[in-house]
């Protein structure tokens, strides 16, 4: 018998590299920034427990990590030089984030300034004025029965639930202010969210965004306010012959503009995507129509589970933003891909330990009303 051949042994071997190989004089050599001891020349630093133990401090560390967490450490230094400058920042939020928990939050970014102004869903206004009334959003299984929930009067929003019998006096409560309104002339989703925060205070059982907004003169718009119980209150009551209200979106579309481009500079921040997005972003393409053109905004920060490739605004890019003239060429832009429920908590902590930043920032005030105006310091 034959011995068997060692497969190792018998492997042919490729020539040993030359100890000082040349390059060959065909090969341009790379440019300075893009060699290699350039290239690796910032490793990454192991997150380590700090001492002083808070989010701020986190932050700081985790720009030396990878992936989303080195983003969410990007997105809170671009926030803070937002807060530095004369700037007008301008947020867009989505999704269920009232239900979810992030109401006292975006109260406290309203009244200590950490925006300017605030677009959003009309669901989201919604369950802000439910919850300042005094009530609940409940937590919950996903895998619960939802025709039980149904049968009971409760919605459900993934792991959330409300009474829909509450839901309905909300809706009758807002179809009589909306009724209580001049009916002769249309009004900005604006004008009407600044006058709702003012009704609101005098029954609200907690402070809120509308009533917080009202109260520290922040604009607040919502362009699909027709999407959302506000929206089937005031038609339920019109069905009833009692109001014939009517929203002026394109003033809004004209104020957004106003805020953009009457401002020294523009920042956006956006927790989610869909209409609240497009309509921050667009602000500064508007404005160029009556200002001096920008060339879009200067600081772009956001938080999204979308992804780009299917084509939808909530995942865009900023950088395909660009191509529209929505963000400036050489604007400090990053997105964190991650849930608005953990990326939101972090980022407002970490910025509520400077109170010095936040005392110091230069911020327009703004004179509400009919027609919205602003001036900075």
């Amino acid at each position: 018998m034959k011995p068997k051949k060692n497969r190792r042994a018998s492997r042919s071997h490729p020539p040993a590299r030359a100890a000082a190989a040349t390059v060959p004089a065909s090969v341009t050599p790379p440019p300075n920034e893009m060699r290699k001891e350039v290239i690796l020349s910032r490793p990454t630093r192991p997150l380590q427990i700090d001492e002083r133990k808070n989010v701020s401090a986190l932050l700081e560390k985790m720009q030396g990590i990878s992936f989303q967490g080195r983003n969410l450490a990007s997105a809170y230094q671009v926030w803070r030089k937002m807060l530095q400058e004369p700037m007008m920042i301008m947020m867009g939020m989505s999704g269920a984030m009232i239900p979810a928990g992030m109401r006292e939050l975006v109260v406290y970014m309203i009244r200590n300034r950490l925006i300017d102004c605030l677009v959003s869903t009309g669901a989201n206004f919604f369950h802000d004025f439910h919850e300042s009334l005094g009530r609940h959003h409940y937590q919950c299984s996903p895998d619960v029965d939802d025709v039980q929930l149904q049968i009971n009067m409760v919605d459900r929003m993934y792991d959330t639930l409300a009474d829909e019998e509450e839901f309905r006096q909300e809706d009758t409560w807002l179809g009589r202010f909306a009724a209580s309104l001049d009916n002769s002339r249309p009004y900005t989703t604006r004008e009407f969210l600044y006058l709702l925060g003012k009704e609101t205070s005098k029954i609200a059982k907690t402070d809120g965004i509308v009533t917080a907004a009202a109260k520290a003169g922040i604009p607040l718009f919502c362009p699909a306010i027709g999407d959302s119980s506000i929206g089937i209150g005031i038609a339920e009551n019109r069905n009833l012959g009692k109001n014939n209200l009517t929203f002026d979106v394109i003033g809004d579309v004209v104020e957004s503009s106003e805020l953009a481009g009457g401002a020294p500079n523009s920042s956006v921040i956006y927790f989610g995507g869909g209409t609240p997005k497009n309509f921050v972003q667009q602000s500064d393409i508007t404005a160029t129509f009556a200002h001096e053109a920008k060339g879009g905004h200067k600081f772009a920060l956001q938080v999204v589970t979308d992804s780009p490739q299917w084509g939808g605004l909530s995942g865009c890019t900023f950088e395909e933003a660009q191509s529209w003239g929505k963000i400036q060429h050489d604007a400090e832009m990053v997105t964190v891909n991650c849930d608005s429920t953990i990326a939101m908590p972090i980022l407002v902590t970490a910025l509520s330990e400077d109170p010095n930043l936040i005392r110091r920032r230069k911020k327009p005030t703004f004179k509400m009303g009919r027609k919205l105006e602003f001036r900075f310091p």
